[in-house]
């Protein structure tokens, strides 16, 4: 039986939004980069505000890196089942 993922799916769901809205910001030629500022903050706040990883004493650096690699592994398993 496979173990649950270590976060919840909104919390991965964001994580990957806010790494697709950080690459879009690295391209040569952005869109509209206000737009796309304003996303970044939005799934920023998203991100730090959820109950799942509030900490009582500040943030733990190594939470953030194993939710990035999570969020990786979840869209490249979506992407595997994708027909």
């Amino acid at each position: 039986m496979a173990s649950p993922p270590p976060f919840p799916p909104d919390l991965l769901q964001a994580q990957l939004e806010w790494t697709r809205t950080y690459e879009a910001l690295a391209e040569p030629r952005p869109g509209n980069l206000t737009a796309l500022r304003r996303r970044l903050l939005r799934f920023s706040r998203t991100i730090a505000r959820h109950p799942h990883v509030q900490v009582p004493n500040g943030r733990a650096p190594a939470a953030w890196g194993e939710l990035r690699r999570a969020a990786r592994a979840h869209a490249q398993h979506r992407e595997a089942d994708a027909p």
